[in-house]
């Protein structure tokens, strides 16, 4: 009996030690963010993602790993949001009409010609009110850590677009967005949901004959091989918005925590930075490709534009927010 007691007293103490051992490899774990996201590597976002990936895993060697997906290689625009709340990613950069859903405040960045150039656009991302938006979806489960900017979104078409009369008939890819759709019905052209992925073919096969997307985006994806015509007309800002899962956000350990918003604040610096850089070389590879006419608008023209649309933004003016949409107008003043 003695020896069948101590047998199993060995017995337990090992199955503890078992268990002990494998406690002990599972908390020395890396945690895992895997970051998704639809566009090139080579894109204002995707440069901002790899960045982020080598920040981390030099200063948290060990603690944590980042696992980078672009070009939609994990998910595409209609899975990675229900990806994310899944916890099956935990981070992305969607753009804010991908949001909308989640709050409506977000569709002033759909709102064309309300900003008068990319740097208006961050004063008010900057400000109080711009941070505040950030924090809009936490009872969705979905926290906003920062603006990543892409530059300011361009139009191209299949024929020249400098008077609003121009975009009559053609028809428009547009985000999931009600307020994009809207502005380009004002114009009377017709609007067509797509996801990004899709564009390209959309184009080439005329389900859609125009589009607007930043340089880089339309560079890197070659829509100026099958559109004749770009306008540079600056008319909405091209952001993305760094988002995580808001349990996944909350239960790290406040020390990682702490780490990753520094990283993330220095990585917003530098994207912002580059994306400038990367834009201006795009439009000029595209120019150099001799493929598509760049057309610019006068200030006339741009006045033209707002007008013609803002009769969509009264639609959409009490669910964004009056005080949002004149705190982004004054931003321009400076």
């Amino acid at each position: 009996m003695k020896s069948l007691s101590v047998r199993r007293g060995l017995a337990g103490l090992f199955a503890g030690c078992a268990l002990f051992g494998a406690l002990s490899v599972h908390a020395a774990d890396p945690i895992l963010i895997k970051f998704s996201h639809i566009t090139a590597d080579s894109t204002p976002k995707g440069q901002g993602a790899l960045l982020f990936k080598k920040l981390v895993e030099e200063r948290l060697a060990g603690k944590v790993k980042v696992d980078v997906y672009s070009n939609s290689s994990l998910y595409g625009d209609g899975k990675e949001m229900e990806a994310l709340l899944l916890g099956e990613v935990q981070m992305l950069a969607p753009a804010p009409s991908k949001l909308e859903q989640y709050t409506k405040q977000l569709q002033l960045f759909d709102m064309m010609f309300l900003f008068d150039d990319a740097a208006a656009a961050q004063r008010f991302q900057s400000s109080d009110k711009g941070k505040a938006m950030l924090k809009s979806m936490e009872s969705k489960g979905i926290t906003g850590l920062a603006y990543w900017l892409n530059g300011m979104r361009q139009f191209t078409a299949n024929k020249p677009l400098r008077e609003p009369a121009d975009a009559r008939g053609l028809k428009f890819r547009v985000q999931p967005s009600d307020l994009q759709a809207a502005q380009y019905s004002e114009l009377r052209a017709v609007p067509r949901k797509m996801s990004f992925a899709e564009i390209y073919q959309g184009l080439q096969t005329g389900v859609v004959n125009a589009q607007d997307n930043p340089w880089s985006n339309i560079y890197s994806q070659k829509y100026f091989e099958v559109q004749k015509y770009m306008t540079e007309s600056n008319h909405a800002i091209g952001n993305y918005l760094l988002i995580t899962n808001t349990k996944f956000w909350n239960s790290l350990p406040a020390d990682i925590r702490g780490e990753l918003e520094v990283i993330i604040d220095e990585v917003t610096v530098e994207v912002n930075k580059r994306a400038e850089a990367l834009n201006a070389e795009a439009r000029q590879g595209i120019i150099d490709s001799g493929k598509s006419e760049i057309i610019a608008l006068t200030p006339e023209q741009r006045a033209a534009w707002r007008e013609a649309v803002s009769p969509a933004w009264k639609k959409f003016e009490a669910e964004i927010g009056p005080d949002l949409i004149e705190a982004a107008k004054a931003a321009n003043q400076h």
